[in-house]
């Protein structure tokens, strides 16, 4: 008999990675999210007693919670419903998984740090996050530490894959620009979602358990990345590098963004000497899948 693994989010970046990376693989995938669609069944992670009768129904030997308000600048006035996604739905998500015995890997993200630093931070390191996306994954991750059993966290950022993302914004923008500014002052790692539902497919077949960060290898910029991107897709848009400040003059964000987030896979390599690829492979993996 197949196991069944419930994908939350499952419309998403990570969900659709997940999706691709567990094809094949001996498990039978059954993908939720807000909303119904084709393949992917309709799951509201903020109700406990509907994931109850879903787990009840389901029997899923791991859960792979995607599901997030990622929306950092509308955070930042909507903050109960913030609470509601990345608190209240991974709390929920705990006990569902523990009532029916199930795996849970829970992912969350660079911005639970105050992003002042100027090394990496690893899992060991105090958070402190500055903005209301940043203190609600943080909750999350609380809510999941005390009410889950068998549970994993991974933090990543700057995720990548199918589905709106700065990659893709910036190759939109460099047919319409000859130039474009982009900031240099963030640092931070690059992630395919390809990469990180690798890592949660190994996570996943271990009781490897606990707190994790899962990026690619490398630090760069906004700037340098986009650079890069250019690069391995042949356009010739010239980057501006411009400081956060002159950028968000023009732009104004409601929510600050980490100035250092860069994230240290510490855990990953202790515990089962798994190692991310470098960023600019993955990221020349990914452009070499688009249709330019």
């Amino acid at each position: 008999m197949s196991k069944t693994v419930l994908v939350t989010g499952a419309n998403g970046q990570l969900g659709r990675a997940i999706n691709i990376e567990l094809s094949g693989s001996g498990y039978d995938i059954y993908n939720t999210d807000i909303a119904e669609m084709e393949g992917i069944h309709a799951a509201d992670i903020t109700d406990l007693n509907k994931l109850r009768d879903l787990f009840a129904a389901v029997k899923p030997y791991s859960v792979i919670n995607c599901a997030a308000y990622t929306a950092v600048d509308a955070q930042e006035k909507d903050v109960e419903l913030s609470y509601k996604i990345n608190a209240l739905g991974p709390r929920n998500l705990s006990i569902a998984a523990r009532e029916c015995g199930a795996r849970l890997v829970h992912v969350s993200t660079d911005y639970v740090f105050p992003g002042d630093g100027n090394t990496p931070y690893n899992e060991f390191d105090p958070t402190g996050p500055k903005s209301v996306y940043g203190r609600t994954k943080l909750a999350g991750e609380q809510m999941v530490k005390e009410l889950g059993e068998r549970y994993s966290i991974i933090r990543t950022a700057w995720l990548y894959g199918d589905g709106k993302n700065f990659v893709k914004t910036m190759l939109k923008l460099s047919e319409s620009h000859e130039e474009v500014s982009v900031v240099d002052d963030q640092l931070g790692n690059p992630t395919s979602t390809a990469e990180l539902a690798r890592a949660i497919h190994f996570l996943m077949d271990t009781d490897n358990y606990g707190l994790f960060h899962g990026t690619c290898e490398g630090i760069t910029s906004w700037a340098d990345f986009t650079e890069e991107i250019f690069r391995l897709a042949g356009k010739n848009t010239k980057v501006n590098h411009v400081s956060t400040a002159e950028y968000t003059a023009k732009n104004p964000a409601s929510a600050p963004r980490p100035s250092y987030s860069a994230l240290d896979n510490m855990m990953l390599r202790l515990t089962g000497g798994y190692t991310f690829a470098d960023w600019h492979d993955a990221i020349g993996e990914y452009v070499g899948q688009l249709k330019l």
